[in-house]
């Protein structure tokens, strides 16, 4: 049986979304290998929330596909000298396999895809695009692999949430923003996020302004607009579609981890498949998320990490163009939106 090595190099190095997917993995890793240093390779733009991940010991930047050879060269130092026992792929690029291959790390996981699996000594078939399970489950499942490998099972999975802030902090942001914005204390709190980072079709801002039109509830209420960098524009045309709803514009300005303490002020989070809308699922937020069907986009696949009675997901018919979002109906998603969380049972979210 093989020796559990001291440190564990993971990587997911693409989007925002994806990686608060791989959230439970590193966890769960964590949790069982508690002597091991769990460090994780990611790009510059999600190491905030790789920071903020209690199963993640320390956080490697890669310079990504594009940066010069300099900085390519300087990745394959620190890989190579970080004298890893294990390397664990869960989106896997030639790129990165070669370098763990020039590392000589002993062990190199990564799922049986691509040519990149050439370079890895152990793989696993998932065949991802077919989209049968959520994107969290096959992290996990790759997670469980290099833990049998080491003869480690029955790992009680970790529980949500699976991000977490410490509950004075919010409290104080919570109180700050309420103050600042003269939101009453008793208003509970619907951000609706109408950017999107680009990588699935997402409701038009027309839209989002009827969903927001068409949500009810016996409890006041105020709507949040968020907007991350370079969503602006986004956030500014929705907010002028909303007269006469008490409603605020939040701009994150202060790094992904101000962002995603601010979500965790939500009482309900609507956006379309992105990287906040993940980031509400990690902290267990209540959410409403909009899809296309696309059989590598749909809601399963990018299913969400909060509890299954906190999801609501919805998608155009099936009479329609699998990535056609103005075949959404809003008043339909209005209602059940209404009924799942802003009724008397909302106090409970």
């Amino acid at each position: 049986m093989r020796t559990v090595p001291t440190k564990i190099l993971v990587v997911r190095n693409d989007r925002l979304g994806d990686f608060m997917l791989a959230y439970p993995t590193f966890l769960l890793l964590k949790q069982a290998l508690p002597r091991t240093a769990i460090y994780a390779l990611v790009p510059r733009y999600t190491r905030e929330m790789a920071e903020s991940c209690a199963g993640i010991d320390r956080v490697l930047i890669d310079p990504g596909p594009k940066a010069g050879w300099a900085e390519q060269r300087e990745l394959i130092h620190r890989i190579r000298h970080g004298r890893y026992g294990a390397l664990l792929t869960l989106y896997s690029t030639t790129r990165v396999g070669f370098f763990g291959f020039l590392a000589h790390i002993p062990y190199r996981l990564a799922p049986a895809t691509k040519i990149a699996q050439i370079f890895y000594n152990k793989r696993l078939a998932q065949r991802r695009s077919h989209s049968a399970k959520p994107e969290h489950e096959y992290n996990l499942d790759l997670g469980r692999k290099l833990l049998a490998d080491y003869g480690i099972t029955n790992v009680v999975p970790p529980t949500r949430p699976y991000l977490r802030f410490p509950e004075d902090e919010i409290a104080l942001l919570g109180a700050a923003f309420r103050r600042t914005r003269a939101i009453p204390p008793t208003d509970r709190l619907i951000f609706m996020h109408p950017g999107s980072g680009g990588s699935a079709n997402n409701l038009s801002v027309d839209q989002y302004a009827a969903l927001a039109r068409g949500l009810r509830s016996p409890h006041a209420f105020t709507l949040v607009v968020t907007a991350g960098p370079g969503e602006d524009a986004s956030a500014a045309r929705l907010a002028a579609k909303l007269p006469g709803l008490r409603h605020t514009v939040y701009h994150s300005r202060d790094g992904l981890r101000r962002f995603a303490q601010h979500i965790q002020l939500a009482d309900l989070f609507i956006s379309g498949s992105t990287g906040p809308l993940h980031i509400a699922g990690a902290l267990d937020r209540p959410t409403a998320a909009f899809y296309t069907r696309r059989r590598s986009a749909t809601s399963l696949r990018w299913q969400t990490l909060n509890s299954p009675e906190r999801r609501l997901a919805f998608s155009p018919p099936e009479s329609a163009e699998q990535e056609d979002m103005s075949a959404v109906d809003i008043d339909t998603a209005a209602d059940e939106i209404n009924r799942a969380f802003l009724g008397d049972r909302w106090k409970h979210c």
